[in-house]
């Protein structure tokens, strides 16, 4: 493989690719409301010769190259989450700009760089003869991450594909383009969405004492969660935090592998609550928790740790703990419907996947995280090559739920994304470019393991 070609077609594609994310970026594509950016997407896959570009029912765009039995898969969500405060950004997050080195914007790095980047790669491994024979290349644009992530490659999994068993026999291993620091990651924590009910009885708020204020029997709750998290797992200790999981004496067969992924963690994110009016005790409260779960850790253990919070115990008639369901309409008015729950995995750093693209780097780029700047420098020296993500992917659902080898390697930084003032680097663009394109060439077949380091145990419902 001549990897000095491969370097050279990337770097000729830095405008083009600078110019596509751009264009995306442009478009506001929130999830559900993907609709322009995946018809921006679309054109450009049709212009670069893709053998063929579709849409499939709930809306993510693929784009295929090559002939081939064998699917290899790259995996870009194209939804962001919102600006929010417009006040925090410096400049228009949608209108953007750019420098020699820089792109910025509202899904640079988290993750339309990655859809840029995949599309490019694909094509260098058409102009260059990359492909092997009997694999193809899938290239997907994938819908509604932000808002449920995993959910579109269930979609694929069980509506484009005919289910696990058919998608594992076709697709060898799926790329995911999420940000990663110039790393290659193997894994990540799982997370599930709880929710907290709390009943009261409402009266008038000159006589308190009549009713039962379900917002001060929340309260108790919320700083109870707040110990689980921030607690440590000493023996004098009501509420022993999470960390207890890094522990051999809390999780004696997946400690190791929880210190990789990092201890889980929660967090209340949302409240609600009912009262007749301003001049009332409040009738009902209820919290969102956004749990972070890492090896060893199930959907059944962390229910009953909310269940077993000192104040859900005193009020337990009057509390229910439940996980979240999904069924957001997509943009092509699609619903999938699905469990807020997102499994942990991990794959062995000597997965036949993973070393495809560790080789990739290493003839490309050499054994060290590349960076483009300080700011890029600040997050990515004296990092392993090769690790894990803070945050969630598709990867729940792509290898988590259904055991289809994933990996990650995408250009820009975790620490961008939900942020103000985002931006990505153009060398990163180019860097993943190029590594895509040799990835295939490098994949070794024979030594695929079909066994992940560790997966989470699914919940058991009728979810597919």
């Amino acid at each position: 493989m001549d990897f000095e070609a491969i370097k050279r077609a990337a770097e000729g594609y830095r405008a083009d690719m600078s110019r596509f994310l751009r264009d995306m970026i442009a478009i506001p594509s929130e999830s559900c409301e993907e609709k322009g950016v995946v018809m921006r997407i679309k054109q450009e896959l049709e212009k670069l010769g893709y053998d063929r570009v579709e849409i499939d029912q709930l809306g993510n765009v693929i784009g295929w190259m090559g002939t081939g039995e064998k699917i290899i898969a790259i995996d870009s969500h194209i939804d962001t989450v919102g600006i929010g405060n417009r006040a925090n950004w410096t400049n228009d997050p949608y209108e953007g700009y750019e420098t020699d080195d820089i792109i910025y914007g509202r899904g640079g790095s988290d993750q339309e760089g990655g859809m840029a980047s995949a599309a490019y790669g694909a094509k260098i491994m058409k102009d260059l003869g990359l492909i092997p024979e009997g694999y193809k290349i899938m290239v997907v644009g994938s819908v509604q991450e932000e808002d449920c992530d995993g959910m579109c490659w269930q979609s694929i999994v069980n509506e484009y594909f005919n289910g696990p068993e058919d998608a594992r026999s076709k697709i060898e291993f799926v790329i995911s383009t999420e940000p990663t620091d110039g790393g290659i990651y193997r894994g990540h924590r799982g997370r599930m969405e709880i929710r907290v009910d709390m009943h009261g009885v409402s009266c008038h708020g000159s006589a308190p004492e009549r009713g039962d204020n379900a917002i001060h029997k929340m309260a108790e709750v919320l700083l109870n969660v707040r110990d689980l998290n921030e607690n440590d797992a000493a023996d004098d200790k009501e509420i022993k935090g999470l960390v207890k999981m890094l522990d051999p004496k809390y999780n004696p067969e997946h400690w190791e592998d929880a210190r990789f992924l990092g201890r889980g963690t929660c967090t209340t994110s949302q409240i609600f609550y009912t009262s007749p009016s301003r001049c009332a005790v409040a009738d009902s409260c209820s919290i969102s928790i956004d749990r972070r779960m890492t090896a060893g850790e199930t959907y059944k253990s962390c229910l009953k740790e909310i269940e077993d919070l000192p104040a859900c115990r005193k009020y337990a008639k009057d509390v229910k703990v439940s996980m979240y369901m999904y069924d957001r309409p997509a943009w092509t008015g699609h619903v999938y419907e699905t469990e807020c729950f997102f499994p942990t995995w991990i794959n062995k750093e000597s997965a036949a996947h993973v070393q495809a693209l560790v080789d990739a780097h290493h003839a490309l780029w050499g054994d060290k995280r590349l960076w483009a700047d300080e700011t890029a420098r600040s997050e990515r020296e004296g990092r392993p090559l090769t690790d894990k993500w803070t945050f969630s992917t598709n990867g729940v659902s792509i290898q988590g739920r259904y055991g289809i080898p994933c990996v990650g390697f995408g250009p820009g930084a975790e620490s961008q994304a939900h942020a103000p003032n985002e931006i990505t680097w153009k060398q990163d663009l180019v860097v993943c470019a190029a590594l895509y394109a040799a990835v295939p060439g490098l994949y070794k077949p024979e030594n695929k393991i079909t066994e992940a380091e560790f997966r989470q145990e699914l919940t058991g419902n009728d979810i597919k």
